[in-house]
């Protein structure tokens, strides 16, 4: 009996699925099915090891300048949005960007993302734009169209050469003239090519005459913007570089005179316990310490004014402190969560920092720092992958910035922002892009000629 009650029981069920299968009136319900079990339970993901996670978001934050890059010129593109800059945007390549990511070829090729031949094909893409643009005294200007090959202004008046972005751009090229140090035709070539673009910079022509160096000059509006590159802030390396130069250097005292300010760019604050020799109050936004340290090792840094790692720790350990110890009570501000720097926000892009804070956090600020404070980077690095994934992360690493404050998340990227974050991982990690750019003897000529050891 109990046997013909089981047979009629499942005759039932079958009868019932098939013939209810198809019916979808109010209340039908899929049948429920139960799902194997097992004494194990759920599987859980296990999470990625330290160097698994860096590898992920260094090589997906590359693919900005690889995947990404404009097609014609190769260069990168200055944002992702594409209706930006009346919908120019996907054809505006800036230098101090592009700078960035070339700086990181050598890193990609030695993880194994892009081939050796795949590197030298894009270097030359990009030379072959870089030697058709018009430049200025032979510095570039900030931004250009790549599919056109003019220039795009900046601004009203600035249409011209700009000598940080030219700056930024020129690390990035002799980082890869060290790498690329084979003796066959296609890499002697590339590196006479950036040899000559490097060469045909005119740097003491920003001066002016004086003792300090002009950010920008154009042809229709001449020195009008007027601003003169003076420390503390990102430029550094462009003080290295017009010293360094083989054919248009300039003299110690338009470092002393201009960059320095005669001494007075010391500023020896102190906050939260912590000394910081230059700088403004709190140490201004995180690319100060990132910029110009993508080439320059701060490691041995040191000059008359300060000691170059004691200078950017400090800044970013301030950076840090100011975010966790949170004045303003903003949400989402905690120790595995911080990093102010100039980035988009909710108002638009903004240089944000201790004393601009508006409530935003922006990742490239903390991952960037990661040669200064790698376990607090390294904190950040997994709260922003582990627990906010779902919101920040993109095709392309992690999007711009975010805010918890305003529920508001950037919805793209910029390139001087990704930049920083392949670069400076791969210092923390190999100390690479250093070893290169410091190998330089024209590098290490300009730094002694300044004063510096290192």
């Amino acid at each position: 009996m109990l046997k013909e009650l089981k047979i009629l029981t499942l005759l039932f069920f079958t009868i019932c699925i098939s013939s209810c299968s198809n019916d979808s009136g109010p209340g039908y319900q899929e049948p429920y099915i139960p799902e194997p079990t097992s004494d194990d339970g759920p599987v859980e993901e296990e999470p990625l090891t330290d160097d698994e996670l860096l590898d992920l978001v260094q090589e997906e934050t590359f693919n900005y300048f690889w995947d990404f890059a404009e097609p014609e010129s190769g260069m990168a593109r200055e944002r992702s949005q594409e209706e930006a800059y009346n919908n120019e945007s996907r054809n505006i390549v800036t230098m101090g960007g592009s700078g960035f990511g070339i700086a990181s070829f050598p890193a990609a090729v030695q993880r194994g993302w892009i081939s050796r031949d795949e590197a030298l094909t894009r270097l030359d893409r990009i030379l072959n734009f870089l030697e058709s643009v018009p430049t200025y005294h032979g510095a570039f200007s900030h931004w250009y169209m790549g599919n056109t090959a003019q220039t795009r202004p900046f601004g009203s008046i600035d249409d011209g050469g700009d000598l940080v972005e030219t700056a930024f751009l020129i690390e990035g090229l002799l980082i890869n003239r060290q790498f690329f140090d084979g003796a066959n035709d296609q890499e002697t070539e590339i590196r006479n090519r950036i040899t000559s673009i490097w060469e045909n910079v005119e740097w003491d022509w920003y001066t002016q005459g004086e003792n300090v160096l002009y950010w920008h000059w154009s042809p229709n509006y001449n020195f009008q913007l007027g601003l003169k590159i003076k420390g503390w802030n990102e430029s550094l390396i462009v003080y290295v570089l017009a010293a360094a130069s083989p054919t248009h250097p300039i003299s110690k005292e338009v470092y002393e005179e201009g960059w320095a300010s005669n001494g007075g760019i010391i500023t020896n604050r102190s906050h939260y316990g912590i000394n910081m020799p230059l700088g403004p109050s709190y140490g201004g936004p995180l690319f100060f310490s990132h910029y110009s340290f993508i080439g320059l090792d701060p490691r041995n840094l040191q000059d008359q004014y300060a000691n170059y790692w004691q200078q950017n720790t400090a800044h970013a350990e301030i950076n840090y402190e100011y975010c966790v110890r949170n004045p303003k009570g903003y949400e989402g501000y905690i120790a595995e969560s911080w990093g102010l720097t100039a980035s988009d926000s909710h108002q638009g892009y903004a240089a944000h920092s201790p004393t601009n804070d508006l409530g935003v956090i922006t990742p490239t600020a903390a991952l960037s720092s990661f040669p200064y404070t790698p376990e607090e980077s390294m904190a950040a690095l997994r709260h922003f992958y582990e627990d906010k994934k779902s919101d920040l992360w993109g095709p392309y690493g992690f999007y711009d910035a975010f805010s918890e404050e305003h529920n508001w998340v950037a919805d793209g990227y910029l390139a001087i922002d990704q930049g920083p974050i392949v670069a400076m991982i791969e210092n923390y990690r190999s100390q690479l892009l250093w070893n290169l750019f410091m190998q330089d003897e024209e590098v290490q000529g300009g730094l002694s000629k300044l004063g510096f050891t290192y």
